[in-house]
C-alpha cells in the first residue's frame, strides 16, 4: 500500500483511499480490543473472518434495498468502500438483555425484552461513548430529526434482516452496533450504512445453549474468540469449515 494514502485508523480497521474518487479501500485487522482499548491483542485470521462475515451481510442488506456504504469484496481481507460522512453516533438495537443495559437496569442477562430497543451514544474513545438522546442529537447538531427517523427506520429493518439470517442457521442476534453516514449524490443526500457488521459489533448466541460465538469471548476471557466467528462464518455458508484459510492477504497490491 505504499503507494495508497492512509486516511483513518481505528481499533481493527484501516481505510485508504480508493482507486476512484469518491472511494475507500477498508482493510480489517487482526487487532482484538476491548474496554475502550485497555485490553489489546493480535488473533491471526480475524481481521479475514470479519471481512468475509460482513461482506456476506452488506451484500444481503444491498439485495434488500438497504443502501449501504459496500460496493464490492477486493480480497479476503478488504473491501471497496463509497466514501461518506460519518455520522458521530452509534446506535445498538438490543433484542435480549445483555452487556451495559443490565448493569444500567437491573436486567439479567438474557432476558428476552417486549420489544427491539433502539438507543444512542455518542462516538467518542475519548469519553468512552457516552449514551445520549434524540435531544443531544438535535442540539448538538449531530443529526436531524429527520436524519434520526431514517437512522431508526433503517436499524430496524435492518436487525429483522439480520436476525432472520442468523435464526435461519441457528443463532440468535442479541443486539448489535451500528453507524451510519451521509453519501452525496447527484440526487441529493442519503443516509447509508456504514462501518461492518461482524461477530465484533454483534452479540450473537448459539440457539439452545446461548453459547456466546462473539466478541464477549475476548471480553469475558472464555477463550476460542476465533474458532467462534469460523462457526459463525461457516454457518452462513462464507467458508468451508476447517477447510478455510483465514490468513489472506495483508494489503491490497
Amino acid at each position: 500500500m505504499k503507494n495508497r494514502k492512509r486516511i483513518y485508523e481505528g481499533k481493527a480497521k484501516l481505510l485508504y483511499e480508493g482507486p476512484e474518487p469518491g472511494t475507500l479501500v477498508q482493510h480489517f485487522k487482526d487487532d482484538a480490543t476491548a474496554f475502550n482499548n485497555k485490553k489489546h491483542e493480535i488473533i491471526e485470521g480475524k481481521g479475514v473472518l470479519n471481512n468475509r462475515i460482513s461482506e456476506f451481510i452488506f451484500t444481503r442488506l444491498n439485495q434488500f434495498g438497504i443502501p449501504t456504504h459496500f460496493i464490492r469484496a477486493l480480497n479476503m481481507r478488504e473491501q471497496l468502500i463509497r466514501e461518506v460522512n460519518i455520522i458521530p453516533i452509534e446506535v445498538v438495537v438490543r433484542n435480549i438483555a445483555a452487556g451495559s443495559i443490565c448493569k444500567r437496569l437491573g436486567l439479567k442477562e438474557g432476558t428476552e425484552l417486549p420489544r427491539s430497543i433502539v438507543e444512542f451514544f455518542y462516538k467518542s474513545d475519548k469519553l468512552g461513548d457516552p449514551m445520549i438522546c434524540e435531544e443531544h442529537i438535535t442540539a448538538f447538531g449531530w443529526a436531524t430529526p429527520q436524519e434520526i427517523d431514517d437512522i431508526m427506520s433503517l436499524s430496524l429493518r435492518i436487525n429483522d434482516l439480520v436476525g432472520g439470517l442468523f435464526i435461519a442457521v441457528g443463532m440468535r442476534l442479541v443486539d448489535f452496533k451500528l453507524e451510519f453516514g451521509r453519501l452525496y449524490k447527484d440526487d441529493g443526500m442519503h443516509i447509508v450504512l456504514a462501518d461492518e457488521i461482524s461477530p465484533d459489533t454483534c452479540r450473537i448466541w448459539n440457539f439452545g445453549n446461548d453459547e456466546k460465538m462473539d466478541k464477549d469471548r475476548f471480553r469475558e476471557e472464555l477463550g476460542g474468540l476465533a474458532d467462534a466467528y469460523r462457526e459463525v462464518a461457516t454457518r452462513l455458508g462464507v467458508f468451508a469449515g476447517d477447510k478455510a484459510d483465514v490468513r489472506g492477504p495483508q494489503l491490497v497490491r
